[in-house]
């Protein structure tokens, strides 16, 4: 009998050491027959189901272009081929059509989504889009801790102002420019992740959405979120959609990670003392504090370091290489569950505050708009 096991549940290392030929598959939404995969497949004796794609496809509610959507599934599955497996597929409703050489086992799942959403009844609320990664995270953590961090603190946004935000499914999937340095670790790919998010927005627009908040789990998502609002804003003259960088990144998120953390600067980065203080309190089940080794010989001068919030004045993009052996950017063995709990309290607060902020810029603009403001007033005379 087959069995199935979440490839996202594992460590580098494990996915590192998988037989070549295991059959992985990247599922479009949830629910389907494993027994009529298994069959598919030929009842190998293990299948490696990756985490659900949640939208994009139609009849999943929320519905883009075919083309765009096949592009970032490509990307993704590019991925595992390049670290050496040669039994990848995506598993899809019949109707999807994803071109040719995508690999596609077609079943039919036993629920689908019927109904758009967000529902119409949200509209005038602040969209939270929460968008994770599957990657590696060192010796010592699970590849979804982008998603499972960026789901949280989106969730509980939305629950501490469900009047004033409602949220989408996290996206499990972003872009990793360090990809070929440790195995297990996706890439969409740059301009099929932009291409892919700004088709959300636009959907979402044209049913009459206008704020949204595109809130990332995963530090190689931002630069590229940052393109998405411009394009969005652009495209869209009336909406207000906005990003940040991660989350306590701003005044009173520092201030909350600068009360509580042991590491000195160089400690929190990447699988490190906040994300793993986060697993610990939200899936100490997906970390393995005994395999936990701290790697923080970062090549740091005084414009170009590594922390949570990254510093100096140069951007780059150096490989992971030089400064990881392990896969971390940090000190994981400082993290205890206590600190994740009181660093996701803040997160969610200094999300709530954004969303607070992302109404009244709406508000104040739409204000300027209606009462002629400048080049506002011309067009409304025309």
């Amino acid at each position: 009998m087959t069995e199935f096991f979440n490839f996202d549940d594992l460590t580098w290392p494990e996915v590192a050491d998988l037989p070549r030929d295991i059959p992985l598959v990247l599922p479009l939404g949830a629910g389907y027959p494993l027994d009529l995969l298994a069959q598919g497949l030929a009842h190998p004796e293990k299948i490696g189901l990756l985490p659900a794609f949640p939208f994009g496809w139609r009849g999943s509610g929320l519905e883009i272009p075919e083309p765009v959507l096949a592009r970032a599934i490509h990307n993704l599955l590019a991925s595992l081929r390049d670290d050496g497996f040669t039994r990848v597929f995506t598993l899809a409703p019949q109707a999807v059509d994803l071109g040719p050489g995508a690999d596609v086992i077609h079943l039919a799942p036993r629920k689908v989504a019927r109904d758009p959403f967000p529902p119409e009844t949200e509209k005038g609320k602040v969209v939270l889009i929460p968008i994770g990664h599957t990657e590696q995270h060192a010796l010592h953590m699970a590849l979804s801790v982008d998603t499972i961090s960026i789901e949280a603190v989106a969730a509980g946004t939305a629950a501490k102002v469900p009047s004033q935000a409602c949220c989408l499914p996290v996206m499990p999937y972003g872009v990793s420019t360090h990809r070929p340095s440790f195995a297990a670790t996706m890439n969409m790919g740059g301009r099929a992740f932009e291409d892919f998010w700004c088709e959300v927005v636009n959907s979402l627009v044209a049913r009459g959405f206008d704020r949204f908040y595109l809130l990332s789990g995963h530090g190689g998502n931002s630069s590229f979120l940052v393109n998405v609002v411009k394009y969005c804003g652009e495209r869209h003259r009336r909406i207000f959609c906005a990003t940040a960088f991660l989350y306590l990144s701003g005044p009173q998120g520092v201030a909350a990670l600068e009360k509580y953390r042991q590491s000195k600067i160089g400690g929190m980065g990447h699988a490190c003392e906040l994300e793993t203080s986060f697993m610990l309190h939200l899936r100490p089940d997906l970390v393995h504090m005994e395999r936990v080794m701290d790697d923080i010989d970062f090549v740091t001068t005084p414009s170009y370091y590594m922390d949570w919030v990254e510093g100096g004045a140069l951007v780059a993009n150096p490989p992971w290489d030089d400064d990881s052996v392990y896969g971390a950017y940090g000190a994981g063995s400082l993290a205890t569950a206590e600190k994740g709990r009181l660093w996701l309290e803040a997160a969610i607060a200094e999300k709530v505050e954004h969303v607070a902020e992302i109404h009244q810029q709406h508000s104040l603009r739409e204000a300027r708009r209606n009462a002629g403001f400048g080049l506002w007033g011309r067009m409304q005379k025309e």
